[in-house]
């Protein structure tokens, strides 16, 4: 690699990178305050803005101009209006709406967590008394009530690859570990009237589930396992069992323990599914997504950390599953590992 492949460090990057914490909230403020839908019918003042999102005018001209400034409304006289592309992305009735995801990945959650980073860079862990791992740990309800944009293709691709595997079944038995929304496990269930979804979290998070079983209209096939995955009694066995998103809040040695726990729940011949998100051969400047997400698990958990795709596949077959294949899609940094348990 040549130097010049490598951006260069100057001030105005530097002072670009600061500011990013700002730029985020005044994108959360807009979200959590509807700006967008304020302004979504045509150009819009601010004391109608303020009206319809119940704030104060002055306060509300300020963030207006903020957000004008960071390029999501364009300001024409006193009156403000959606940029290009913001009608469909940040307006909550398009079914494209990405607030849910500014509300996930801007929480308070997340920002105490990497605001501790330096103090996690010295501990080897999170230094939270409460984190990502904590039992009841709420931002989980949030999680399984907003999801990501990123899930619904991996669902749809995880059930392309793992379904024909069960034609020979009478019924499909699915345990979803750590399920959160329950999206991979009803997806599942929402192609084959065979499937049977045990999905399995703490009991908070599975009141959010059950929700989204009613919604998708799955919940008569929908079971709940509630309780630490480590240690709750799993049932089974299983045809397909889904570990999904939680891989890289361990350590390898964990990660493994949890991989063999759940290759005691699979039936021989029957699958594993794990979705993670894996760093790659690439110098972490042209792949930094995974490497900004491994940040902020050494801030969260206590021993996580984003993994090479490499250490994932050894995690897979050291827990007693075949050599796995990987499937991804474009502009999706997870990654799909589905092994036949030997």
């Amino acid at each position: 690699m040549t130097e010049d492949h490598i951006p260069t460090v100057t001030r105005q990057a530097l002072l670009t990178m600061m500011s990013a914490v700002r730029r985020t909230g005044i994108l959360r403020a807009g979200v959590e305050l509807r700006v967008f839908d304020a302004v979504a019918g045509a150009p819009t003042g601010p004391d109608e803005v303020a009206t319809f999102c119940g704030t104060d005018p002055r306060g509300m001209r300020i963030l207006l101009n903020a957000l004008a400034a960071t390029g999501l409304l364009v300001k024409d006289d006193d009156r403000f209006s959606l940029a290009p592309g913001a009608d469909n992305t940040l307006v909550t009735t398009h079914p494209d709406y990405y607030g849910d995801a500014v509300r996930l990945a801007a929480s308070d959650y997340e920002w105490d967590a990497i605001k501790r980073l330096g103090d996690a860079v010295r501990s080897g862990g999170s230094v939270m008394e409460v984190n990502a791992e904590t039992p009841a740990y709420t931002f989980w309800e949030d999680f399984a009530a907003l999801g990501t944009l990123n899930t619904p293709p991996i669902a749809e691709l995880v059930a392309r690859h793992v379904l024909p595997g069960t034609k020979e079944r009478d019924e499909v038995k699915v345990l979803d570990v750590a399920c959160g929304h329950g999206l991979y496990g009803y997806t599942l269930a929402g192609h084959d009237p065979r499937a049977r979804i045990w999905s399995l979290d703490w009991p908070n998070v599975l009141a959010v589930t059950e929700t989204n079983a009613e919604k998708l209209g799955v919940r008569d096939r929908a079971r709940f396992i509630p309780g630490d995955m480590f240690e709750v009694p799993l049932g089974g066995p299983y045809d397909v069992v889904v570990v999904a998103n939680v891989l890289h809040h361990f350590s390898t040695e964990r990660a493994r323990e949890l991989l063999a726990r759940m290759a005691d729940a699979v039936r021989p011949g029957g699958q594993l599914v794990a979705i993670a998100i894996s760093t790659s051969d690439e110098p972490p400047h042209l792949d930094p997504v995974p490497h900004l997400f491994s940040a902020l698990m050494l801030a969260w958990t206590s021993e996580g950390q984003v993994h090479p795709l490499s250490d994932y596949e050894e995690m897979v077959t050291a827990a007693g599953f075949a050599p796995p294949k990987v499937h991804g899609l474009p502009d999706n940094p997870l990654r799909v590992l589905i092994a036949d348990r030997v």
